[in-house]
């Protein structure tokens, strides 16, 4: 269970690091404003992860930076002075471990920020600078022309000039950088940034590297398509698997498709990969390049539910975006960057038990982990959505109900003992065909295994009529 971190955004642990400028917590996100957030902010929260069911954090850029974004890297060797120092990173990770989290930061070797002191020689000596060929030059000097740059860059962004992975000494450097922060800190892993405007010759050796220093490192590539090419076994562990995201959004948030065309489009992107890659796949539905989630469903939280239901039930590793999970909204980039708000009394404590509960149950069987998955649609009605999970232990049979009234679910099932975990009461598929009601945007979690495990004293013991009136629903 992943839990991606903005952390200029997260929590404002240390104000004595705190930016010139910086503004009250809590005030209106901009492309350039500065909180405060910071490292001993994630630190002092690393509770609420523990108790949410976090096992996995993901950290948005951490290296120094001029932004707040820090997308555009002055240091790949140091920590940003306005999130902390190189031992604070360090206690962090060691913090987190002590927990059983992992740590996944961000690497941003596509392009460096143009405080980078390669790129500072480079602008001070042009093409006689030792660094000349880290860039990609198109005309010398270096300068803007009618808002392009004369040398490539992310998004025609002038301070963040593209590096030339093919050079030797750029690729030795970006590689000494990814493997220093998993020696010397003890990370995780890597998510990198832009990754399919890299060359893959650069990545088969970036995996070598990093699986040298730690088999078990988790490399994730910012992929935005189908990435076949990248998940052969020689470059990536996963992508960010924006595909799913779209397909879920597409059915949960705008109604754009149903729940067949869902199952559809889902179960042809499983063929499209190895098990392993289906296995590791970095599941979001939402992130700091994207609106949130609550925004994204027109505020209504029944929709957001079923959508992380779906995402936390389906192969995969799941990714929270920061602040999701009590009811945080927001447009496109810088709204959806907005600070964390840890006030509980104007967080959703509803949500927050229901995301508590949805995970705690995927941590709890292994079926809903790595279980074969199998979508049983009703071709009769496109808003009911009916999938199985199962291992050599437990079924269990999903049913969402995505629609403004109640529907009958059938589907032919297993002629087993099957229990509601989220009602707790017992449902019978008499000669294997299930037929069962749930309101108007509700949900049923079929379980069938022994009677120990049928009684998940995670969820609470209401109907799912109390459900529905009290907004659970």
């Amino acid at each position: 269970m992943f839990y991606q971190i903005f952390p200029e955004r997260f929590a404002n642990g240390d104000p004595t690091n705190d930016p010139e400028g910086t503004e009250q917590w809590g005030g209106k996100p901009g492309l350039n404003n500065f909180f405060g957030g910071d490292l001993q902010g994630i630190i002092d929260h690393l509770e609420h992860l523990t108790s949410l069911g976090i096992n996995a954090i993901y950290l948005n850029p951490v290296f120094e930076g001029t932004t707040n974004h820090k997308y555009d890297t002055k240091d790949y060797f140091k920590v940003d002075p306005h999130f902390g120092t190189n031992d604070k990173l360090k206690e962090l990770v060691k913090a987190c471990h002590e927990r059983g989290i992992r740590v996944l930061l961000d690497a941003v070797f596509n392009h460096s920020g143009h405080t980078f002191e390669p790129f500072v020689d480079v602008m001070e000596k042009g093409a006689s600078s030792a660094y000349a060929d880290w860039f990609y030059v198109r005309e010398w000097p270096l300068t803007v022309k009618d808002g392009v740059p004369t040398y490539d860059t992310f998004g025609f962004e002038p301070i963040m000039p593209k590096l030339n992975t093919a050079n030797t000494e750029v690729k030795e450097y970006l590689l000494k950088v990814a493997k220093y922060w998993i020696e010397e800190v003890g990370v995780d892993g890597w998510r990198l940034d832009v990754a399919n405007e890299v060359d893959h010759a650069f990545w088969r050796e970036f995996r070598k590297t990093v699986k040298g220093v730690n088999p078990d490192a988790y490399i994730l590539g910012e992929i935005m398509h189908e990435a076949v090419p990248w998940l052969l076994g020689d470059q990536f562990d996963a992508v960010m698997n924006y595909p799913f995201t779209k397909a879920c959004l597409d059915f949960f948030a705008h109604d754009r498709i149903g729940a067949n065309q869902l199952a559809n489009r889902l179960a042809g992107q499983l063929t499209s990969y190895p098990s392993q890659v289906n296995e590791v796949a970095f599941n979001l539905l939402g992130s700091h390049d994207t609106a949130r989630l609550l925004t994204l469903c027109e505020g209504r939280t029944e929709r957001l539910k079923l959508a992380t239901l779906f995402q936390f039930t389906f192969p995969g590793a799941p990714c929270i975006y920061y602040g999701d999970e009590i009811g945080m909204d927001g447009g496109h980039d810088p709204d959806c960057r907005k600070c964390m708000e840890w006030d509980p009394q104007k967080q959703n404590g509803d949500l927050l038990q229901f995301f508590k509960q949805t995970i705690s149950l995927r941590h709890q069987y292994p079926a809903l982990q790595d279980g074969a998955l199998t979508f049983l649609q009703d071709q009769a009605n496109d808003q009911n959505l009916i999938y199985e999970r199962r291992d050599a232990q437990d079924r269990f049979v999903i049913l969402i109900n995505k629609s403004e009234s109640s529907s009958v679910f059938r589907a032919t099932i297993a002629n087993e003992a099957w229990t509601d975990i989220v009602s707790g009461t017992p449902v019978t598929a008499e000669q294997g065909q299930l037929n069962f009601e749930l309101p108007a945007f509700g949900y049923a979690i079929l379980h069938a295994g022994s009677a120990e495990n049928n009684q998940a004293p995670e969820f609470v013991r209401i109907s799912s009529t109390e459900l529905l009136r009290s907004g659970t629903l």
